[in-house]
């Protein structure tokens, strides 16, 4: 069973001071939001542990159709169950074991499905739910979640979908919480037969059907979250590689791009080999390697679907050819971001889009780490210290819990800044990588909560850092030193103290202590002084490079005959 059992009250209105959520501003939700965020028991009561999507997509009528087979256990006595689909789209029957229609009834997307009788604790059974329709049309993909409808530039079909925070249950019903991944799937897609279908897994089948439409089964073997699940939909080359890992185990990349671009994805994409072996470097082995590794041109920028990641980048480096910092441009922004969540994001997954964080700052300083992997470390503190001008520091970071609301999207490029703080907080650096690593083994296959990513780091370092997890991740803003440089003659003392919503917040940091030494400080919430042997107020630094707060720096010069 992959999943941590939350309980929530489910009420028609959530205020979300989000008590869990320090420093949090007000939020109100709706009962709708609510109904998919929160753990009930009609969720609680039944383990997912093998989905079958047997789906037909046609492009003409930016239409889908046909069902889902949800085979579960009981966990908890129940006579009522909640999957859920988008109310846009229709639901045509419900079937308990194959046998016995059941009865049902919507609510915005939650849809409550009434058994004839009483399930028992440790029972496996199955619902198949038939459905079909029009799914929504993302705007904006990937930030906003539906169906691309595209044409290639050619004229082909261009079919793809991202539904990350939209919710899976936009294009397919399932129980849409990340708490619950299933152990396994069967992804079935037909299409018409001058297309192809690719999907997440391994191909284990093509099927010719009747009046010009083929059917694509793609298994996956691994537990999958389903806002991974995904169809990629056109006329595509395919070239393929083997990537060695140190172990001396393989794994197959496999690559899908327009034909029309085949030359340019194959310069693109020869970054992948050192990719992967920067990943195995600092993560650990390929966590998905039976199904393999697909990077798939996409008519949007790109997402993390597991061993099925969209490309979107118009194969340029960098962010569609830009970056913060020179640096950035020497590699491919989305393919390392997008195959960093496979480490971060569908190997650990987070219960509650609360703490998408894990996914997307542990994703984020990847890209640093890489460009310390390549470029070394001064390299990849120029890459970080670029990212400061994107930092709204609007919201905490991490979210409401219970109604599916993410944290800001700081989550980003303040967040890998905040773990390199965390880096040079713990200062060692074979402990930090250890630790990257351990967090891809202890966690392996599993949905937490950022608690437990926190009480880990606490547990490996032997350090208290709750204050520091408090104030960089549950409040918006950062804390501040404040130092007061005092000069009489010869003599520069120095006092300072932390200013921060944390109570006690004490983090150490670096600052000049004499000429052009660096020293760690323990500054608190109360101020401390000390004397700077033989350095100038104007020389007085603070590692800002290695940790990320605001600096309110004063000085004063005292006659010395005062």
């Amino acid at each position: 069973m992959r999943k941590k059992l939350m309980f929530f009250l489910l009420g028609l209105m959530v205020v979300g001071h989000a008590e869990a959520q320090l420093g949090m501003d007000l939020f109100t939700f709706s009962k709708k939001d609510s109904l998919r965020g929160t753990l009930t028991l009609p969720r609680t009561c039944y383990d997912v542990h093998y989905y079958h999507l047997d789906i037909q997509v046609n492009p003409k009528t930016k239409k889908i159709g046909g069902s889902n087979t949800i085979y579960f256990e009981v966990i908890e006595d129940t006579d009522l169950l909640q999957v859920d689909l988008f109310e846009n789209m229709d639901i045509k029957q419900i079937v308990l074991d194959g046998k016995e229609k059941l009865k049902f009834r919507r609510e915005f997307n939650a849809v409550f499905i009434s058994l004839p009788k009483e399930l028992k604790r440790g029972e496996k059974h199955q619902i198949s739910i038939e459905y079909g329709g029009k799914p929504i049309v993302a705007k904006l993909p990937p930030w906003d979640g539906g169906f691309i409808w595209a044409t290639d530039s050619v004229g082909n079909p261009w079919v793809a979908v991202a539904c990350q925070g939209t919710g899976a249950s936009l294009w397919w019903p399932n129980k849409d919480h990340q708490s619950d991944e299933p152990d396994s799937m069967l992804i079935s897609v037909t299409i018409p037969e001058e297309l192809e279908n690719i999907s997440n897994g391994r191909l284990r089948s093509i099927t010719q059907r009747k009046k010009g439409w083929k059917t694509y089964d793609w298994f996956v073997s691994y537990p999958i979250n389903n806002y991974n699940v995904t169809v990629n939909i056109g006329n595509f080359a395919h070239f393929d590689d083997v990537f060695i890992e140190p172990d001396g185990d393989s794994l197959t990349l496999d690559y899908y791009v327009l034909p029309q671009e085949l030359d340019k994805a194959k310069w693109q994409f020869a970054q992948v080999q050192p990719m992967m072996d920067f990943f195995y470097t600092y993560f650990g082995p390929y966590p998905f390697a039976r199904d393999g590794y697909k990077l798939i041109q996409s008519p949007h920028l790109g997402m993390e679907h597991q061993t099925a990641v969209a490309y979107g980048n118009q194969y340029l480096n960098g962010y569609k050819g830009t970056a913060s910092s020179e640096v950035g441009l020497t590699f491919d922004f989305i393919i390392l971001h997008e195959t960093a969540h496979e480490w971060w994001g569908n190997n650990i997954t987070t219960n509650d889009v609360a703490d998408m964080w894990v996914h997307e700052s542990f994703g984020s300083y990847s890209e640093a780490l890489y460009v310390e992997y390549a470029h070394g470390y001064e390299a990849s503190m120029k890459y970080l210290n670029g990212k400061k001008q994107n930092v709204k520091n609007d919201l905490p970071i991490i979210g409401p819990f219970g109604v599916n609301k993410e944290g800001s999207t700081d989550m980003y490029d303040k967040g890998q800044l905040v773990l390199n703080t965390l880096r040079h907080v713990i200062d060692d650096k074979d402990l930090w990588l250890s630790i990257l690593r351990g967090l891809n083994e202890e966690f392996r296959y599993k949905t937490i909560d950022g608690q437990e990513v926190f009480d880990y780091i606490n547990k490996r370092t032997s350090m208290d850092l709750r204050g520091f997890f408090d104030q960089y991740f549950r409040y918006k803003d950062l804390p501040t030193l404040a130092v007061s440089l005092v000069k009489k003659g010869e003599e520069v003392k120095a006092t300072y103290r932390w200013e921060a919503n944390v109570d006690n917040f004490d983090m150490p940091i670096k600052v000049t202590t004499s000429p052009g030494k660096y020293e760690m400080i323990y500054p608190t919430n109360t101020s401390k002084s000390m004397d700077l042997q033989g350095l100038d107020p104007d020389d007085f630094k603070v590692a800002e490079d290695q940790f990320y707060v605001n600096l309110d720096l004063r000085k004063t010069y005292i006659d010395p005959r005062k």
